[in-house]
């Protein structure tokens, strides 16, 4: 009997034995859960450099602060949904941002770190409004810069989309997008420069004008749309050159291009003073004015939002159809 009772002991510890066995090679219930979330699909990492330093991420993230409204448009053109943004002064084609299901992150230069602390984001893009604000985000997330380089504008602005193609996986959808951004630049360029006509871009802040040229923050009309520019030697700055209604009359422009940065940032309704601080007397006796060529740009694209796949393509569509 003592045999029988050893041979059943063996035998059962055999088949206990297997079932562990069996149980070790499928990973068990929450052995598979575990492997299946960590496919590599679901955890690849990446590095991505950038003009502030450099940020260890994983791809695809869900969670994601954009404090950079070109940034911004380009997620939505993508179909990327993001966590938060600073809600204030945010473009009218981008107004579904506003929404409460968004969190406000506070304002362009002004970030709410206490909020974004508390939602936990995995990834925080910013440019350059929020550059002096970089260490202290950088402590909340990864943090990467993207904004975009004006002296070499659409190497930068590519360089910037094609790493939200490789952040978020979506590396043929920007190459398709760029390619027809590229098709309608070259056949602005050509249609400008076959005009030989001269232009000045200027911004209309609260009364005052200030002038802006190749290799500026709206260069872009120069160096990439083909617009020769009417005074070159204009140094590139933020804020531009301070000038006056003699200088436009001086420089005598065939197109004056208007940003009227009132109308950008302004929160209540109504026309904004741009056109009666330009079209004066003195700016009436231009060939710009007498040809009817004084353009009035939307601040949206060229002020808040530049350096977006949406924001670079309206631009390229605005400059085209104001050339008669």
């Amino acid at each position: 009997m003592r045999k029988w009772l050893a041979l059943f002991m063996v035998a059962m510890f055999t088949l206990v034995l297997a079932a562990c066995g069996q149980s070790d090679k499928t990973g068990g219930a929450s052995g598979g859960d575990a492997a299946a979330g960590d496919s590599p699909a679901a955890t690849e990492k990446l590095t991505i450099e950038h003009k502030l330093g450099k940020a260890d991420i994983t791809k695809n993230p869900s969670r994601v602060v954009v404090f950079d409204f070109g940034i911004l448009d380009s997620l939505d053109k993508l179909g990327v949904d993001v966590l938060g943004v600073p809600q204030a002064n945010i473009p009218a084609y981008l107004s579904k941002f506003e929404d409460k299901k968004y969190e406000n992150v506070g304002s362009l230069k002004e970030p709410d770190f206490e909020k974004i602390n508390s939602i936990k984001p995995d990834l925080i893009i910013i440019s350059g409004r929020q550059q002096d604000a970089y260490d202290e985000l950088n402590k909340i997330a990864p943090t990467v810069f993207l904004g975009v380089d004006t002296s070499k504008y659409m190497e930068s602005f590519k360089s910037n989309m094609n790493t939200l193609g490789q952040i978020f996986g979506k590396e043929a959808e920007v190459e398709k997008e760029l390619a027809t951004i590229d098709e309608n630049i070259k056949t602005l360029n050509e249609k400008a420069t076959a005009t030989g006509k001269k232009a000045l871009i200027i911004l209309a802040n609260e009364g005052k004008i200030s002038a802006y040229g190749p290799g500026s923050r709206f260069g872009i009309l120069h160096d990439v749309f083909g617009f020769e520019a009417v005074d070159p030697n204009i140094e590139v700055s933020t804020h531009g050159k301070d000038i006056s209604n003699e200088y436009i009359v001086e420089m005598n422009p065939d197109y004056l291009f208007v940003v009227d940065r009132g109308a950008a940032v302004s929160t209540g309704e109504g026309e904004s003073g741009a056109k009666a601080v330009v079209e004066n007397e003195l700016v009436n006796t231009t060939k710009a004015a007498k040809e009817g060529h004084i353009v009035y740009l939307n601040p949206d694209f060229w002020y808040l939002s530049g350096g977006g796949l949406t924001s670079v393509s309206e631009m390229v569509t605005e400059v085209d159809a104001a050339i008669k």
